[in-house]
């Protein structure tokens, strides 16, 4: 009577997850404490890393949340997400064209930014050194927080009588960030100039916060009006487009618009559309979600219920 009244939609997320990571090669992901939830360094404004010592984790005492926090909100200026579901439909089936070869895609760069970098490094590559791109003037860094742990530190909060909305929202974000849980997933880059913009993607402090996708885009697409003369300026900017990402990265080598590193659709590729790149490496965003999913299952902290 009990089990048919159980919900099993996270069992069978659990399983698809796991059995994603199987398919990967992916067999209990190493990770040790120093590195998912180590130091970032010194970002300035840009990071909420806290300089005094942070608390374990994985510790099962749950932490009492700082009540100072309820009337001045430190996350007021930063922009905070929950990290999406994994979209599965970022891996596309892939095949190789006749007479082509596999591309060494890890090794392709957009504006400078590579597949694996870590944040530092293209923290360091946009905001301390010269470049076509610069932070956009708001939010160039957004901040998340797991989908997995945000449900954990949501019942923690509530389970210290923090119920009002706002309240609620600054208890998860300090708990978060005190944990080494909160981490930079996007970074916005803009060429003023052009109107060319990057969006760089990383994965959580669990898997070393690095790049899983790079996006570029740019208004190439656009018609400026109906006349004849605008559709043909559009079709010599994609022209032009078209020929310059053949000049840096070569011929595609699947279909007419991918470049591919294997015949397995969670490897590194690269796809182009008009006025728009997508680099990606769909396998590590799989082994990122799959891996806070586990360790968040594990750590909840419920009650000690007994009978």
């Amino acid at each position: 009577m009990l089990m048919t009244k159980c919900n099993f939609r996270d069992l069978k997320k659990a399983s698809m997850l796991y059995a994603l990571c199987s398919m990967l090669f992916v067999c209990g992901f190493a990770a040790n404490d120093a590195n998912a939830f180590g130091d970032f360094g010194d970002w300035g404004d840009d990071t909420f890393i806290d300089t005094h010592a942070a608390p374990d984790p994985w510790s099962p005492t749950v932490e009492p949340w700082d009540a100072g926090f309820a009337d001045h909100d430190i996350f007021a200026d930063e922009t905070i997400t929950v990290t999406d579901e994994l979209d599965l439909t970022v891996a596309m089936p892939v095949a190789l064209n006749p007479g082509s070869d596999f591309a060494d895609v890890m090794r392709f760069d957009i504006a400078g930014a590579m597949l694996g970098m870590d944040f530092e490094a293209v923290h360091n590559l946009f905001f301390r050194m010269p470049s076509l791109y610069a932070p956009r003037k708001q939010n160039s860094i957004v901040y998340s927080i797991p989908r997995d742990w945000q449900i954990n530190l949501d019942y923690e909060c509530r389970m210290q009588g923090i119920f009002v909305p706002a309240q609620l929202t600054n208890c998860i974000n300090t708990l978060a960030q005190r944990r080494g849980l909160m981490y930079a997933s996007e970074v916005h880059l803009v060429r003023e100039s052009t109107g060319e913009t990057v969006t760089v993607h990383f994965t959580s402090n669990l898997t070393d916060n690095i790049v899983w996708r790079v996006m570029y885009d740019n208004d190439i697409d656009v018609v400026e009006g109906e006349a004849d003369k605008f559709q043909d300026q559009r079709d010599r900017r994609r022209f032009a487009f078209w020929r310059s990402v053949l000049d840096k990265y070569g011929a595609p080598n699947s279909g007419e618009d991918r470049w591919i590193s294997s015949d397995n659709t969670f490897d590194p590729m690269m796809v182009a559309y008009f006025g728009r790149l997508d680099l990606m490496n769909a396998g590590i965003r799989a082994m990122d979600a799959a891996e806070n999913f586990r360790t968040a299952q594990e750590n909840f902290k419920t009650r000690p219920y007994s009978f």
